[in-house]
C-alpha cells in the first residue's frame, strides 16, 4: 500500500507537473504573440500617410505615385491656361507704349515724316485709348489726322478684336482659377505641365515663320482675322499710316512672345517646384534597384 501510494503520487507528479509547464508555456506565447502584435499595429500607424491612407506592403513603404499628365481634363484646362497668358501678353504690349515710343526714335519717324514727337505721341496715345476697354472711348478722332471711311472702318474691327481679348482675359483666368482651385489640392499638376510646353512651342514656332518672311506672316495674319483689304492704308486719305511702320507691329510681336514665354517659364518653374517629391522619389527607387 506504501509503495502503491508513493508510486501514484509520483505518477501523479509526473503527470502534473507538464501539464502545468504547457499551460505556463503556451500563456508566455500567447503574451509573446500580444506583445507582437501590438508592437506591429503601432509601427503600422506610424507609418500610415497623413491622409489616412495606408502605406505599408508587404515588401515596406509604398511611395505616392505621380498622377498622370496627360488626361482630357489637362489638357483642356492646358488649353484655357495658353489662352489666358496669351491674352494677358498682348494686353500688356498693348498697354506697355514704351515699346513705340522708342520706335519713334529708333525708326527716326520725325526725320521721315515730318512730324514732331509730340504730335506722334499724342495720336498714337488717341489711337491706343480707343482700344482699351477701361478707357471707354466711343469713337475715334485723331488730333492731327484726317480719317477715310475705310480706315474708320478697319480701326472699328481692330478695336472689336482688342476688346474680345481683354473679355477673353478676364473669363479664361476666372476659369483657369477655379480649374486648378481643383485640381492642385489632389496634387494633379499635369495641367501646368502642358501649359508650359504651349507656350514654349507655340512661339517659338511662330517666331521662326515670322524671322523667315516677315512680310508674308503680315500679310497671312490679316487675311486670316480680317475679311475685307481696308487695312492697307493710302497714305494721302489715311496718313495715320505714316507714322505705324511695319517695323512696330514686328517688334510688338517680338513683345508678345516674350511675354508669353516669360509666362511658360513661370508656369513650368511652379511645376518643378511642386513635384520635386516625386523627382526624389524616382531617385530613390532608381538607387534601391
Amino acid at each position: 500500500m506504501g509503495r502503491q501510494r508513493v508510486s501514484n503520487q509520483k505518477n501523479y507528479g509526473q503527470i502534473d507537473v507538464p501539464d502545468t509547464r504547457r499551460r505556463a508555456s503556451s500563456g508566455g506565447r500567447s503574451a509573446s504573440e500580444g506583445h507582437g502584435r501590438a508592437a506591429a499595429g503601432q509601427t503600422n500607424r506610424r507609418m500610415q500617410s497623413h491622409d489616412g491612407r495606408r502605406r505599408v506592403t508587404r515588401r515596406g513603404y509604398a511611395p505616392e505615385r505621380q498622377r498622370p499628365v496627360v488626361t482630357p481634363s489637362n489638357i483642356l484646362l492646358a488649353l484655357i491656361g495658353f489662352l489666358f497668358l496669351a491674352c494677358v501678353s498682348v494686353v500688356l504690349v498693348l498697354n506697355l507704349r514704351t515699346i513705340y515710343y522708342f520706335d519713334i526714335r529708333y525708326q527716326q519717324l520725325e526725320s521721315k515724316t515730318g512730324i514732331s514727337e509730340d504730335v506722334i505721341r499724342e495720336n498714337y496715345d488717341a489711337l491706343i485709348d480707343y482700344n482699351l476697354v477701361m478707357k471707354g472711348v466711343k469713337e475715334l478722332e485723331f488730333p492731327n489726322f484726317p480719317m477715310s471711311e475705310h480706315g474708320e472702318t478697319h480701326f472699328r474691327e481692330v478695336r472689336r478684336i482688342f476688346f474680345a481679348i481683354q473679355y477673353l482675359l478676364v473669363i479664361s483666368g476666372i476659369i483657369l482659377l477655379i480649374g486648378l482651385a481643383r485640381k492642385l489640392p489632389r496634387r494633379d499638376y499635369g495641367s501646368l505641365k502642358l501649359i508650359s510646353v504651349l507656350t514654349f512651342v507655340i512661339p517659338v514656332v511662330l517666331g521662326i515663320l515670322a524671322a523667315i518672311s516677315w512680310n508674308s506672316f503680315f500679310i497671312r495674319f490679316h487675311e486670316i482675322f480680317f475679311n475685307n483689304d481696308y487695312w492697307i492704308f493710302d497714305p494721302v486719305t489715311d496718313p495715320v499710316i505714316r507714322i505705324l511702320p511695319d517695323a512696330f507691329f514686328f517688334h510688338c510681336m517680338l513683345a508678345i512672345l516674350f511675354f508669353l514665354l516669360l509666362g511658360g517659364l513661370l508656369v513650368g518653374a511652379i511645376y518643378r517646384f511642386a513635384t520635386r517629391k516625386y523627382r526624389r522619389q524616382r531617385r530613390m527607387e532608381q538607387l534601391m534597384r
